[in-house]
């Protein structure tokens, strides 16, 4: 029954999530952008362009910038974001792949300083005026709920140990449409209801920059206004 019930849920999440995805990077991709707004000093080329977004989303060139705490406790938590999920990647696999395993040893740790660079973006939300003016009260919650998904992954891997045995074979027959044995573990069970539920606002959250730095006109424009007239589609068409 437990099976069953968490088959239904990463099922529905997933499906709410690609489709809420697949739905808002549709809306963005066709969002005209009137103007040539590109923040400067900006590139002039389209390699610099890609190189700009680059250096954005790996390593929050304009966030350094302008605050480097802030950059300190954002680019730690991400950056131990991506190790954690590589390292749960395993858990989808017959045969691992090397930078899977690779990972391991690293996404053990990376989950300690993810949880650092939360505690420290939720605690700014409290300590600056200026942010906590600003915050609404989602601001907080998914904070939390991600603080949440790394205590009790981190209390399955250092308090109370689960059958990670069965969580993979569950895993991996979810992705066969099979529906296995699923541990119930507290710490377990509690993990992936806030996983799932953390999938299914996902598409509707301010977790949608992930996406969204791609499409920001700030970023992904050339600065070349005065070499070329910049002309959004939908002003072409009353032009001709």
């Amino acid at each position: 029954m437990l099976g069953t019930i968490y088959a239904l849920l990463f099922y529905v999440a997933t499906l709410l999530l690609v489709a809420g995805l697949v739905r808002k990077i549709w809306i963005y991709a066709r969002t005209p952008a009137p103007l040539k707004i590109p923040t400067t000093p900006a590139p002039t080329t389209l390699g610099g362009v890609v190189l700009r977004i680059f250096m954005e989303v790996v390593f929050f060139q304009s966030l350094f910038k302008s605050n480097k705490w802030i950059w300190a406790l954002g680019w730690m938590f991400h950056m131990s974001m991506w190790l954690v999920l590589l390292r749960h990647v395993r858990y989808f696999q017959e045969s691992i792949w090397w930078i899977v395993e690779l990972a391991q040893p690293f996404g053990t740790y990376a989950g300690f300083t993810m949880l650092i660079g939360l505690a420290g973006l939720l605690a700014r939300r409290f300590l600056v005026n200026r942010v906590r003016y600003i915050s609404a009260p989602s601001d907080y919650l998914m904070l939390v709920l991600l603080l949440l998904i790394v205590i009790t992954g981190l209390s399955m891997r250092w308090v109370a140990h689960t059958d990670i045995v069965m969580v993979k074979s569950y895993m991996t027959g979810l992705l066969r449409f099979r529906i296995g044995e699923l541990p119930g573990d507290f710490n377990l069970l509690a993990h992936l209801a806030l996983v799932a539920v953390l999938m299914i606002v996902f598409p509707i959250s301010k977790l949608l920059h992930v996406p969204g730095v791609f499409f920001s006109p700030s970023r992904n424009q050339v600065d070349n206004a005065r070499e070329k007239r910049h002309l959004a589609p939908w002003a072409a068409e009353l032009e001709k």
